[in-house]
């Protein structure tokens, strides 16, 4: 199982249109998939070095706190996605989501304990937590 298989999984559930990645840090593999795949990914992250470094790799990003997002970057979004987000970034994420009204999809990292609520479904051996779906 590569990571990049959880592009294929949003693939397989989102229409195309623009879909924000919260929390990348510095792994690009699934954005630059979602991208080829036709997607418009824009990438989040309080971070400015990983947004700098998002931008180099081709990925339109910007600087934001989950904890006080600004809501007009995320408009228009078709889903939002985190890849193995720390666990105090959880609750943020699905908050955004459910404000917007939009689909949440969480690849965690192995042992880490979800909210209720959240789906649990199986993609290739991945285990994606989903919610509003």
């Amino acid at each position: 199982m590569a990571i990049e298989d959880f592009a294929e999984f949003i693939a397989s559930r989102v229409p195309k249109g623009k879909i924000v990645e919260l929390g990348i840090g510095f792994q690009f593999k699934v954005a630059l998939r979602l991208k080829e795949l036709g997607y418009d990914v824009l990438a989040v992250d309080w971070n400015e070095e990983a947004v700098h470094a998002a931008e180099e790799a081709g990925i339109k990003a910007v600087k934001d706190d989950l904890f006080n997002p600004r809501v007009e970057l995320y408009r228009g979004a078709v889903a939002l996605y985190s890849i193995r987000p720390t666990p105090e970034i959880v609750k943020p994420i699905l908050e955004l989501g459910g404000k917007l009204g939009l689909p949440v999809f969480i690849l965690p990292l192995t042992g880490d304990v979800m909210p209720g609520g959240m789906k649990l479904l199986n993609f290739k051996g991945l285990a994606v937590y989903a919610k509003g779906i």
